[in-house]
């Protein structure tokens, strides 16, 4: 028998059921806060881990969330103009107000209100990536090229 999901994994679990594609949520045992972490506990490469990142556009005020490669560093020029704004760093607090997750745990899905995604071109060479899903605790894998579907994000040169 396998425990319950922790409240915000379990939203994440609603938001894919949500997307009508079969996605499970799953717990591992050591932390997937960060991309090295979370290959380590899923036993997969760096690249393969699908990171959340918050900014929070200068202009608008607005959350930007860009979804990439856990290999790759994001450049904030790039997604300044794919956004058509400049980016600010986003707080822990605006983070978790955002998305309603804590750093370490935000999934590419799932928010009260829709945010603005990008989403990492160099995650499509995989036939499999792995992404937050509420904890930083909790994972679910998928075919990366769903992550348009279940995001409505735009696929870009984000890195």
């Amino acid at each position: 028998m396998t425990s319950p999901l922790p409240e915000s994994a379990r939203r994440v679990q609603e938001a894919l059921d949500r997307s009508g594609l079969v996605f499970r949520v799953i717990e591992m045992p050591a932390s997937t806060r960060t991309a090295k972490e979370a290959a380590a506990a899923i036993g997969c490469s760096v690249a393969q881990i699908a990171k959340s990142i918050l900014f929070r556009g200068a202009q608008s005020g607005d959350p930007i969330l860009v979804v990439t490669s856990g290999v790759n560093r994001v450049n904030e020029q790039a997604v300044a103009a794919l956004s058509g704004e400049l980016l600010e760093k986003a707080s822990a607090d605006f983070v978790r107000q955002s998305t309603g997750y804590v750093i370490g745990g935000v999934p590419p899905l799932g928010f009260e209100s829709p945010i603005r995604t990008w989403i990492d071109q160099d995650l499509l060479q995989f036939q499999e990536v792995w992404a937050a899903a509420g904890t930083p605790f909790a994972v679910f894998s998928l075919d990366p090229r769903r992550l348009p579907e279940i995001t409505g994000g735009v696929i870009a040169r984000v890195a």
